[in-house]
């Protein structure tokens, strides 16, 4: 099993005593996310779904009405040594740090470094998702990064509707598609640093987005992700191997994962489509060779896979 194929974890307060709540709530965000102080005016009805990468960590989190401190005594008993990204899909919210306070409309991206103090609050409730990135990725990407106070965005930032579409994917029920790595490291060292990023980083995300949007398109390919990149296709093909992948491997690989979560989806199941019309909508032009680099990527025909959910 490669990184990026573990099974997502959930945990919720749900059917839990009313009085232990907050406490297991607590104990779970510091083992599987970032540890946290927890006050809810209600019992806590919170619901987290975790997926760990090789390096970087994504959760789904639905909740209730609560409020969340992330302060020096917490940050000493639980330091993460990482930078966090939530993005917001609904509740309005506020976030504040030793600079300010800020009042967040659902949408809104925040980026911070969670060894600095914080607190958030959710006065009717959330949904949003989360990124936790090692510092020290980050900082292999974007240099010496120093977030002094928190960096916001709005859903209208292409990199932000690129990493929520990716870690919503990655963390939905059902049918999730595995995430990549580098492309939530490149995404992420893109939105903390803004201008002061690697020119190679800022084109391997700007690509690597642009391959997720396209994905479909059969006739995707290194041509066609230069050219909306603004590089050349040498170019591109560099930038790509300093991160120790080529293109079209990269795009092999993204559809593959597209391909077993509609293969794994009981919900296509029940359409009764078949592996060649999946393979179709993946962006493949061969179902043979869909067959082939499936059972070589997964140890697995595809068929078997399709069986498996059918019955």
């Amino acid at each position: 099993m490669r990184p990026g194929d573990l099974a997502p974890t959930v945990f919720t307060t749900v059917g839990l005593p009313d009085a232990r709540r907050v406490e297991l709530w607590e104990e779970h965000n510091s083992t599987a996310l970032i540890g946290l102080d927890v006050h809810a005016p209600e019992p806590l009805q919170a619901t987290e779904l975790n997926v760990q990468l090789a390096k970087v960590h994504l959760a789904r989190v639905v909740g209730s009405a609560h409020v969340i401190e992330r302060n020096s005594r917490v940050i000493r008993r639980s330091p993460a040594e990482a930078v966090a990204v939530y993005v917001s899909l609904r509740g309005d919210s506020w976030f504040q740090h030793p600079g300010g306070t800020r009042s967040l409309r659902a949408g809104t991206a925040v980026i911070c470094e969670t060894d600095r103090p914080f607190a958030r609050g959710f006065g009717r409730g959330l949904e949003e998702l989360v990124v936790k990135l090692p510092r020290q990725a980050i900082g292999a990407r974007a240099g010496q990064l120093t977030l002094q106070s928190p960096v916001t965005y709005s859903e209208d930032d292409p990199y932000v509707r690129a990493l929520a579409r990716i870690v919503g994917r990655a963390t939905q029920t059902g049918r999730a598609v595995a995430a990549d790595d580098s492309t939530v490291l490149d995404i992420v060292a893109v939105l903390a640093a803004g201008r002061k990023v690697a020119c190679d980083v800022a084109h391997r995300a700007a690509a690597r987005t642009f391959i997720e949007e396209h994905l479909t398109d059969s006739c995707l390919g290194a041509e066609q992700v230069a050219a909306a990149t603004g590089i050349s296709e040498r170019q591109l093909s560099r930038v790509f191997a300093a991160d120790g992948v080529s293109v079209p491997r990269h795009i092999l690989e993204r559809r593959l994962q597209l391909a077993r979560a509609l293969l794994s989806s009981s919900a296509h199941a029940d359409q009764a489509s078949t592996v060649a019309e999946i393979a179709g909508r993946c962006g493949f032009m061969s179902a043979a060779y869909f067959s082939h680099a499936f059972r070589k990527r997964f140890d697995q025909r595809a068929g078997d896979l399709r069986r498996e959910v059918s019955t």
